[in-house]
């Protein structure tokens, strides 16, 4: 289901928005769709930098500086046997 709605923009913005549909050949509706999607799919992906970094609160407390090799050659070779049974 769909719904029609109206927007009122400043007309460099629209004259911008026409030529970016034309380079992109859809048009400017459908170009604003894109863009309201993207908004949301860009929202919805923001994750917790904590678990980028390790910052839980779980398990026994490492200490990245000086066993990263250690934990990077686990990783690895985890990787490499999830690889080679397969």
């Amino acid at each position: 289901m769909t719904a029609r709605t109206r927007i009122t923009i400043a007309s460099e913005t629209q004259r911008r928005a026409q030529a970016r549909a034309a380079e992109l050949g859809i048009s400017v509706a459908e170009y604003v769709r894109g863009l309201v999607l993207n908004d949301f799919e860009v929202a919805s992906s923001k994750f917790d930098i904590s678990t980028m970094f390790d910052l839980i609160d779980e398990g026994p407390p490492t200490d990245v500086t000086r066993d990263k090799d250690k934990m990077i050659g686990e990783a690895v070779w985890a990787e490499y046997r999830k690889t080679k049974w397969r």
